[in-house]
């Protein structure tokens, strides 16, 4: 405290010289202050590690003009005003000398026990910063404007998605407030509502009705093709599971005797190829999902037609996966999902009323919403579907609309 007190003093011009020196205009210069030969100002100070410093301007006090041709900035005393400031608070000047790339990556290095799918997102990010002269940056330069300024150039330029801004913005936003944490700035030039800056252009995944349900899975059961994933996408839209949760199902977790499916892992694979296991999303996660007769039909069908490979795939200790690829590896997300392209593909290219997207992630949303417009407990809901908190099963997994509305009021006023 001490040492900011006689910093203060010496910024506020009280330790005072002999001889006063002046500038071209006449102006008595305080300590520290120099006017080079070119008109440019400096100021020279001591930082708080104790090295010597200096900034510079065009200008000595806000009040007098720019010279011509030079970028405009604030005047040498503002700058003196500001470290003085930081000075007083302990705050690092010039942000710790960071680029915005250099604060992410030491951010990303201090976020350890994340799933794999964070840290590919976080390598996408300092990958894109790595191009984007917005990454050279100094934080302590990075304004509220310029924040917003790159993510709509992100969006209206380079073509980026709402959620991929978002999830950009997902990892700006606690990078840079570390640094304010950690007395590197004042304020977070990312926290700011994000759909207020940018267009929300992302698509909700809706449910789709019952009926195109029964429409959809009688088309497939009666496709020569098709026909082989009937039990497979019957389970999805019956059971609400997570398809990374389906494609870690093994053998013994299928349960008959109890009717019940055993859920406490996930199967994903790596961008690298690699096959992981990972623990579900939420605490929550590790359950067991009950089936019913129909369902536990499915699975019997599977186990008995599941082709015996000539070694069995063993990741990270599971074996015996329901559904293995041509190469005899366990099947991921990404083959159900393009199943179920295909499916749609050939139903569209038949049928005049068109079914919308399908995805695992629609089965799961589908099942949510039926069962909640059945009138099922929203704890037992929240239950089955391995939701952390209940707010996420009501709001963001049912959908309600006129229809459902209108029967319920009728189904009451009748009751």
């Amino acid at each position: 405290m001490i040492r900011a007190q006689v910093w203060l003093s010496f910024l506020k011009g009280e330790f005072t010289m002999s001889e006063k020196r002046r500038d071209n205009r006449n102006r008595i210069l305080r300590e520290g202050e120099y006017q080079r030969k070119d008109g440019r100002y400096r100021f020279r100070y001591i930082d708080e590690d104790g090295k010597e410093k200096n900034v510079y301007s065009w200008r000595l006090d806000k009040n007098e003009p720019m010279p011509k041709g030079k970028k405009r900035e604030p005047s040498l005393r503002e700058k003196e005003k500001q470290i003085e400031a930081d000075l007083f608070d302990r705050i690092v000047t010039n942000g710790g000398n960071y680029t915005v790339l250099e604060l992410v990556e030491k951010y990303v290095s201090l976020k350890t026990g994340v799933r794999h799918n964070t840290v590919a997102g976080y390598k996408t990010v300092i990958n894109m910063l790595k191009k984007e002269s917005f990454g050279n940056l100094r934080i302590d330069k990075v304004r509220l404007s310029d924040a917003k300024a790159w993510l709509i150039k992100l969006q209206q330029i380079d073509g980026r998605g709402y959620s991929s801004i978002h999830s950009i913005r997902g990892v700006l936003r606690p990078a840079f407030q570390m640094a304010v944490d950690d007395d590197l700035l004042r304020k977070n030039p990312f926290e700011f509502e994000l759909a207020s800056v940018i267009v929300n252009d992302s698509v909700t995944r809706e449910a789709i009705t019952r009926k195109q349900q029964r429409d959809l899975l009688k088309f497939i059961q009666e496709d020569k093709h098709f026909s082989r994933y009937y039990d497979a996408i019957y389970i999805l839209f019956h059971t609400g599971l997570r398809i990374s949760e389906f494609c870690g199902l093994t053998v013994s977790e299928i349960e008959f005797g109890e009717m019940r499916i055993k859920v406490d892992h996930q199967l994903q694979r790596t961008a690298q190829m690699q096959y992981v296991i990972e623990e579900p999303k939420t605490d929550k996660g590790i359950r067991y999902v009950p089936m019913t007769e129909a369902v536990a039909a499915c699975f019997r069908r599977i186990i008995t037609n599941r082709k015996t490979p000539k070694v069995e795939p063993m990741v990270e200790g599971y074996a015996g996966f329901l559904f293995l690829d041509k190469n005899d590896m366990p099947m991921v997300a990404l083959h159900w999902e393009k199943y179920l392209e295909h499916i749609i593909q050939k139903y569209n290219k038949i049928y005049r009323i068109q079914m919308p997207k399908v995805t695992p992630h629609v089965c799961r949303h589908t099942f949510c919403s039926n069962m909640a417009k059945s009138g099922m407990n929203p704890k037992t809901l929240q239950y089955i579907m391995g939701h952390a908190d209940i707010s996420v099963t009501l709001n963001t997994y049912t959908h309600v609309n006129f229809d459902d509305a209108k029967e319920e009021v009728y189904r009451i006023a009748n009751s």
